[in-house]
């Protein structure tokens, strides 16, 4: 062990008359402490935060989707086999998109709906999991009229759950949509449907859940007037890491007659505006520790100031200025390091706490949890603990420097 850290750690252990000094250093500890498990904390719940969005977003969201220069999809099928084959695509499902109003006697509301294909295996997995009543296989039946014999222009169809409560509705209820249309020559009709309730969903984004409402595809393109064609197909990856590779080689492949866009682009605004938020909260809670910190500014200076007797015999006996200055950096590299342990144990007690307790609650009607989500991250306590012990360094290096500058002869004068 260097002999200046020997002295440094000596000085940490005060003498009776140094009482005052030794508890402004532990204060000064416990501030950069404090600070540490903060920054630690709000890191994990905002990175929870952030991967919750993340996750529901891509739940809804689609991945990849295309979409046709002209605004619709002719030979989708076509289309299709050969987005099949390019590496990374894991499956396909087109889709149509249309507005309306949905009545059901004891309310209305504007919905958006969609034409998806129930049957296909990753329209099952994707919607299976937020199904709350019913199925979507009955998307595909032709339920029967009142009088008992199927009839034209019924069909089922699938509805978020505040939706359901806002139309007062559940399995079987009979609803009625009307929508705008638009034919070739430009002028506005409107359509109307009779359909029943199929099957009820609850996915945990407020927009789906009280706008969306789900039909099957032919259906769909029958009510709206499509014919064969889609509006866009909808491309699912087998690793989203590849996103932007897909993506091009999608691009490369289809050529101008296609628009393709994925996950990123849709929803690049939501995601850097929540990593912004993330970074100013991680930017005031780091001030904290660097208020902290440079109370060792004051602590190292007293210490100056107490020890001048002690450096002075130093300097005498040989020891180099450079020396001196280290004696008086470890120390506060010391008290600043053991702050940020204790700091990082606090911090990963808390997320502990967080994560397994209901220590704190949140309305879960606003953020569909009821207590806040714990992300902890090595790299993110690992970067906490160099920025900390950075400001410490930065911290000692004036009273080291004017410890170092300190004048035997007149220290043994006075």
């Amino acid at each position: 062990m260097r002999y200046e850290l020997k002295i440094a750690l000596r000085y940490l252990r005060a003498r009776r008359k140094e009482a005052f000094i030794s508890v402004t250093t532990l204060f000064t500890a416990f501030g950069v402490m404090i600070g540490v498990a903060a920054l630690t904390i709000t890191l994990a719940v905002m990175s929870g935060f952030q991967q919750n969005i993340k996750e529901r977003l891509l739940n809804m969201s689609p991945q990849v989707q295309i979409h046709g220069a002209e605004g619709y999809i002719a030979k989708y099928s076509e289309v299709e086999a050969r987005v099949r084959t390019v590496a990374g695509v894991n499956g396909t499902d087109p889709f149509i998109y249309g507005e309306g109003m949905l009545s059901s006697g004891r309310g209305i509301s504007g919905v958006i709906a969609f034409g998806i294909e129930p049957d296909n295996p990753l329209i099952e997995k994707k919607w299976g999991a937020y199904l709350t009543a019913g199925n979507l296989s009955r998307l595909l039946e032709q339920p029967p009229s009142p009088g008992g014999n199927p009839r034209a222009g019924v069909g089922a169809i699938a509805v978020g759950a505040s939706l359901a409560e806002k139309l007062k509705v559940k399995i079987g209820d009979p609803v009625r949509m009307v929508a705008p249309l638009i034919s070739a020559d430009g002028s506005l009709s409107t359509r109307t449907g009779d359909f029943v309730i199929g099957a009820i969903f609850q996915s945990g984004v407020d927009t789906t859940d009280s706008k969306m409402v789900l039909m099957a595809l032919q259906q769909a393109q029958g009510f709206f007037g499509r014919g064969d064609r889609v509006d866009g197909i909808e491309v699912h990856l087998t690793d989203l890491n590849r996103t932007l590779a897909v993506s091009a080689d999608l691009r490369k492949m289809l050529g101008r007659a296609y628009f393709v866009r994925n996950w990123m682009e849709l929803n690049q605004s939501a995601s850097a505006g929540f990593e912004m938020l993330k970074r100013v909260y991680s930017l005031v809670l780091f001030l904290l520790i660097g208020v902290a910190a440079f109370n060792l500014v004051a602590t190292l200076i007293m210490v100056v100031m107490e020890k001048r007797k002690d450096i002075a015999v130093l300097i005498a006996m040989g020891a180099t200025r450079r020396e001196v200055g280290r004696i008086f950096v470890f120390k506060g590299l010391t008290v600043g390091a053991a702050g940020t342990l204790a700091g990082e144990i606090v911090g990963a007690i808390g997320c502990y706490l967080l994560a397994n307790y209901q220590i704190i609650h949140i309305p879960k009607e606003v953020y569909e949890m009821s207590t806040p989500p714990v992300s902890a991250r090595p790299l993110d306590f690992a970067l906490v603990a160099l920025g900390s012990l950075a400001l410490c360094l930065v911290a000692t290096l004036y009273p080291a420097r004017q410890a170092a500058r300190a004048m035997p002869i007149e220290v043994f004068r006075s």
